[in-house]
């Protein structure tokens, strides 16, 4: 098929033409979303590596929003602190981590910096702690 050919199948069939090129948008972003959720966990995946791999919960909020309630036993470490304080971090360095932020935005950056600081493996809380409540499970305030 030649050019004028296909250009005339186009136009000729619009409808067509505009349907494959969604779904292969939708196909493309499918993809693309499956790639980024590689390393990340939802609240039920982050329960059961900490129960069972004794995984360590790293909360990258505000260290207010960390007070307000967070999961039991995370350590805080503000994503804007993360770089200042990967020696300190160190001795987490053998345990599977979970980064958690308020909705999984910034915890994905402070995964990134992790893993680029030689921590591995490190998942992303995907939905960050508003996921974690919305499955009901329990907060810390202490």
């Amino acid at each position: 098929m030649n050019t004028a050919q296909l250009a005339e199948f186009a136009s000729n069939n619009i409808w067509l033409v505009l349907a494959f090129l969604v779904t292969l948008v939708l196909l493309a972003r499918a993809w693309m979303t499956e790639l980024g959720d590689k390393f990340s966990v939802g609240p039920a995946q982050a329960t059961s590596l900490i129960n069972h791999q004794n995984a360590v919960v790293f909360d990258v909020r505000p260290q207010a929003d960390y007070d307000k309630g967070h999961i039991i036993n995370a350590v805080a470490v503000p994503l804007s602190q993360l770089g200042t304080q990967i020696d300190k971090l160190n001795k987490y360095r053998k345990k599977p981590v979970i980064v958690s932020c308020r909705s999984g935005a910034q915890s994905l950056a402070a995964c990134k910096q992790l893993r680029k600081a030689g921590f591995d493996p490190v998942y992303n809380l995907r939905g960050g702690i508003l996921a974690w409540q919305s499955a009901n499970l329990p907060v810390s305030k202490k």
